[in-house]
Formats: structure tokens, C-alpha cells, sequence
């Protein structure tokens, strides 16, 4: 009676463990680019938009109302992914 064993071989599961490393990977590298994008947006509301969006009012007050400008994107960046 000849009786075979059949191995799983581990090199079976290295593809769905390199599409995860490179769906990690992926997902890290876009939530950088996207926090980037809004430190870059804030510091420029800081610093820019008060004075070309807001000329009419207050420093104070055109800071504020840059910096609502951030808050409302920053609140509605799940909609727009």
C-alpha cells in the first residue's frame, strides 16, 4: 500500500501576503499625501488667505475666517475622499 502526503507549501500564501503588504503600503502612502495636502492647506489659510480672501476685515478676523474655511473642508473630507 502506497500512501502519499501532500505538503501545503507556504509559497501558496505569499502572493495574498504581498498584496497585503501592498495594500498596507498603498493606504499609508495616500493617508500621507492627504494629511500633507491639509498641512499644507492650514499653513497657507494661516498665513495667505487672510490677506487675499479677506482684505476687507481684520487681520484677527480674516485668520478666523481662513481657518473656518480649513475647518469646513476638513469636516467634509469624508464626503469627498
Amino acid at each position: 500500500m502506497d500512501s502519499t502526503l501532500t505538503s501545503t507549501r507556504p509559497q501558496d500564501e505569499t502572493p495574498s501576503l504581498n498584496r497585503a503588504r501592498r495594500a498596507a503600503l498603498g493606504s499609508f502612502a495616500g493617508a500621507v499625501v492627504d494629511w500633507y495636502d491639509f498641512l499644507l492647506y492650514g499653513i497657507t489659510a494661516a498665513l495667505v488667505f487672510n490677506r487675499e480672501f479677506f482684505p476687507q476685515i481684520s487681520p484677527a478676523m480674516g485668520t478666523l475666517a481662513a481657518f473656518a474655511t480649513f475647518g469646513v473642508g476638513f469636516l467634509f473630507r469624508p464626503l469627498g475622499g
